[in-house]
């Protein structure tokens, strides 16, 4: 078990890695909570929105998120297991000019994160939308409030199983109804066919008024984000990894528990990328099959975007599905919401640590300021939504927006992941052929997007 404090490393919590891997699935579950967000936000709304708009022809972007991404979040993870660092420990160690008294990186992050708000924020508020639809006689704005009222009150718990049990419950039950509706597709006037695959992996993109932002965003917000790779440290931690291995004496047991737990490790990240790949894809034909070229998607406010996303089930499995969907709906969205807020609140306790608004390596300061943060967090995403409907705004483009920093974030993110890489090379850590063409292949998918975001941005 990890010590009391898992960020306070020693070597009175050293656990020898399990060797099978049957005997590894029970130490596995970091990777679910990231799962449990990128479900919600880039599955349910991004996925589906870009498959409604562009068609089978942007499968090659949905793939390619959800693959490329992983060898750097394995590479945050090294780091975590190898010096029990937390992510913005380890940013503050990176080289480059400091602000203050802070690494630019942090001080970057802080900047990037003010407009992640909106992609929440519309979550939030979809999920209130949701509630309102099942009882109309309590306003939107009541159930906002409420809604944000329960995220707060799950994370304020501050326990780390809470929230990975409740992220694996909540993954499985729409994973499940999500794929009988895919297959009852194929019974249908619409049903898939190869040569509708084959055409989504030529990478084209489709011409259209807001399409590359969608592509950029879709890319961002889909598979592990930036925001989501710096948060695995955190469940890493937290979970045990860095504990069982124990602090760095140079001797060949900590090399070899080392190598175990970054194994362990290896599992977790890989078993989650095979569940939310498989899930974005099924969610991705689906907009695709059923949505795409439907007059009226991009019309009318929250509850229409529900309304058609509900069709992704009804049509192929009838109208009972309708109830259904909103359920799953909800679970889906409410899940991103509360796993979003426990890697938030860990994240921005981090980096206020790091600026030195608050002392974390003092359990008490950092604890407070995370029980602060969840309840402050939520009320602000709840007021962003406000503002943004008050413009016009849909939840959905809130959410493609999000991912469209995201995919900004995810420059900081490559930049940290090859100094970690690089400082590995005089360490017993190594890895084989393999991963270095992995690693090197995401490096330049990441840079290429998110040099596009910035000039598509700011130029």
């Amino acid at each position: 078990m990890p010590a009391a404090d898992p960020y306070t490393l020693d070597n009175s919590s050293i656990v020898e890695p399990p060797r099978r891997l049957r005997n590894s699935v029970k130490y596995l579950g970091p990777g679910f909570i990231l799962s449990a967000s990128i479900v919600g936000s880039g599955e349910l709304v991004a996925t589906t929105t870009l498959g409604a708009k562009a068609g089978f022809a942007v499968m090659w972007v949905i793939l390619v998120s959800c693959l490329v991404k992983v060898a750097v979040q394995l590479e945050f993870g090294k780091r975590a297991i190898m010096t029990g660092e937390t992510t913005f420990a380890s940013l503050d160690t990176l080289p480059g000019k400091r602000l203050g008294k802070a690494h630019w990186s942090i001080w970057t992050w802080l900047f990037l994160m003010l407009f992640k708000f909106l992609q929440v924020g519309g979550i939030l508020g979809l999920v209130a939308v949701l509630l309102h639809m099942a009882i109309p006689a309590i306003g939107i704005y009541y159930w906002l409030g409420i809604v944000a009222f329960g995220v707060s009150l799950i994370v304020f718990s501050g326990y780390y199983r809470v929230l990975e049990g409740l992220s694996v419950a909540m993954i499985v039950i729409f994973t499940l109804f999500t794929f009988f509706s895919l297959i009852a597709l194929q019974f249908t006037d619409k049903a898939i066919v190869m040569g509708d695959v084959l055409s989504g992996l030529q990478f084209a993109i489709p011409e259209g008024e807001g399409m590359l932002l969608l592509v950029i965003g879709a890319f961002g917000i889909t598979g592990v984000g930036g925001d989501e790779i710096m948060a695995y440290n955190y469940w890493l931690i937290e979970k045990g990894y860095a504990a069982n291995v124990g602090k760095n004496d140079g001797s060949e047991e900590w090399t070899r528990r080392a190598r175990g737990w970054i194994r362990v490790m290896y599992i977790d990240a890989i078993f989650a990328m095979l569940v939310y790949t498989v899930v974005t894809v099924a969610f991705f034909l689906l907009g695709s099959a059923l949505l795409h070229g439907e007059p009226g998607f991009s019309d009318g406010g929250a509850e229409d975007f529900l309304k058609f996303l509900s069709g992704l089930y009804t049509e192929t499995l009838g109208a009972w599905a309708g109830p259904v969907f909103y359920i799953g709906a909800f679970v889906v969205l409410f899940s991103t919401a509360f796993s979003a807020l426990g890697a938030w609140t860990r994240q921005y306790t981090d980096a206020f640590g790091r600026i030195k608004i608050i002392n974390f390596s003092n359990f008490q300061s950092r604890r407070k300021c995370q029980r602060i943060l969840a309840w402050v967090i939520p009320a602000l995403w709840g007021l962003v939504y406000c503002l943004m409907e008050a413009m016009d705004k849909r939840p959905d483009w809130m959410v493609i927006a999000g991912g469209f920093v995201t995919s900004i974030i995810l420059l900081v993110v490559l930049f940290a992941a090859i100094i970690f890489k690089q400082r590995r090379i005089d360490t017993p850590i190594q890895t084989g052929r393999f991963y270095e063409i992995a690693f090197w292949l995401s490096a330049i998918m990441i840079l290429f997007v998110g040099i596009w975001a910035l000039t598509k941005t700011f130029i």
